[in-house]
């Protein structure tokens, strides 16, 4: 890490915090309720309407309510087969701490690969001979590229992403792997090839992290749970770890001092102290990996607290919800007409409004189905709920469920 000023050291903590993230969210909601934005307008009488949108789904989906986390662990179940049982059976013989890694190593580039995929690419899983597509053909893609070893530089130990495994894997490679053709295209693949190369060569970097020898993802498990305390680990330590771990392989963002932010972007109406003024963190991929990593966490027997601080994922599924129920009006016909850059303001405004109306969301859907904040946190709203309503809402609205918002993806944000 270049050397810091306490001033860049003091921004960079900030706004790589769940606290930075609401804050500065909830700015654009408070210039959104005086009519002060440029892009969008909020329609509060709305949202009773989408609290009972979401409401609905949760109990069509958990009659129960019994909402499990919201993690990339779901996917790996698409179309109800249980492609867990391949793993735990492979990683049997290993002990706790090992499988736990595997998991990491799992999980990460799996993680990292689910940007959206686009309306027309399928991954055809020979097993279930079904076709799967966007984030469960991705998870469910990844899955076999982990198990069939394409992310270890090791015959004799395939169930793991080490460094140089991970910078061997060629643009080429990961097509033939995705099933990417010219028939099948998949957005942003280019992209994510470097994202991974990338990634290889930052933990080559960061032995703090990674391990001095062999570098490889799973050896984050044990940085972590040396973090713990008295076993009990708080989710905000797993967040900035991955922050700080990771930050080096996000290309073309925001720096402060040399220091890559991620996934943090400017507009002209929000203020802040310093060097942070009219920055807004979200840290979407960072934040999906972290409540991924809760799992297997616990799985090996950490306790995770302190999930509740996180923030809700701004991203095109739970954004699109809020645009296609009318909880968001776009206020000009640029908004929709065209494809956005990330780094847009219409985006970033979209995209903060997201984050703190999805809290707002939460806390209506706990009143509806009679719910503690203990036994309905936000991360099981977003599973359970805003993530499945806003797919839902997109396929009642478009044939192919595409989002109401179009977005230049490089395979490396949404």
């Amino acid at each position: 890490m270049p050397e810091l000023s306490d001033e860049e050291q003091s921004a960079i903590a900030y706004l790589r915090s769940p606290v930075a993230i609401r804050e500065r969210c909830q700015q654009v909601l408070a210039l959104a309720y005086s009519d002060q934005l440029p892009h969008f307008a909020y329609e509060a009488r709305k949202l009773p309407e989408v609290v009972e949108y979401v409401a609905a789904i949760m109990r069509q989906a958990y009659p129960r309510l019994d909402m499990p986390w919201h993690s990339r662990w779901r996917h790996f179940h698409a179309g109800g087969v249980d492609r867990m049982a391949t793993l735990t059976q492979r990683l049997a013989s290993l002990e706790q701490a090992e499988r736990a890694r595997c998991c990491f190593d799992l999980v990460i580039p799996s993680v990292l690969l689910d940007a959206g995929a686009g309306t027309q690419w399928r991954y055809h899983e020979a097993a279930s001979n079904t076709a799967y597509g966007r984030s469960e053909g991705l998870a469910v893609a990844s899955l076999h590229l982990f198990l069939n070893g394409l992310f270890s530089s090791r015959r004799d130990r395939p169930w793991q992403a080490d460094a140089q495994g991970l910078q061997r894997l060629t643009e080429a490679r990961l097509a033939q792997a995705l099933q990417v053709t010219s028939h099948n295209p998949l957005v942003g693949l280019s992209g994510r090839a470097a994202l991974l190369r990338q990634l290889g060569a930052v933990m080559e970097g960061a032995p703090y992290y990674f391990g001095e020898s062999e570098p490889r993802l799973g050896h984050l498990y044990d940085y972590l749970l040396a973090q713990t305390n008295g076993g009990v680990l708080q989710a905000r330590h797993i967040l900035l770890a991955v922050l700080d771990s990771l930050g080096p392989i996000w290309p073309g963002r925001v720096t402060l001092g040399g220091v890559n932010l991620g996934d943090v972007w400017r507009h002209s109406r929000v203020s802040g102290s310093g060097q942070t003024a009219g920055l807004i963190p979200f840290h979407k991929l960072s934040q999906w990996l972290t409540y991924s990593l809760i799992e297997p966490l616990e799985d090996a027997g950490v306790r995770v607290r302190g999930i509740e601080e996180l923030t809700g994922l701004a991203e095109y599924r739970n954004g699109g919800l809020l645009l296609d129920l009318g909880l968001l009006r776009p206020k000009h016909d640029e908004v929709l007409a065209h494809e956005q850059p990330p780094d847009s303001e219409v985006i970033v405004e979209w995209r903060a409004l997201t984050v703190v109306l999805l809290d707002q969301i939460a806390e209506g859907v706990r009143a509806t189905l009679g719910l503690s904040a203990y036994d309905c946190p936000l991360a099981k709203v977003l599973e359970g709920g805003t993530w499945r309503a806003g797919r839902q809402a997109a396929r009642e609205r478009r044939p192919d469920g595409s989002p109401p918002l179009r977005i230049v993806s490089d395979g490396t944000v949404f």
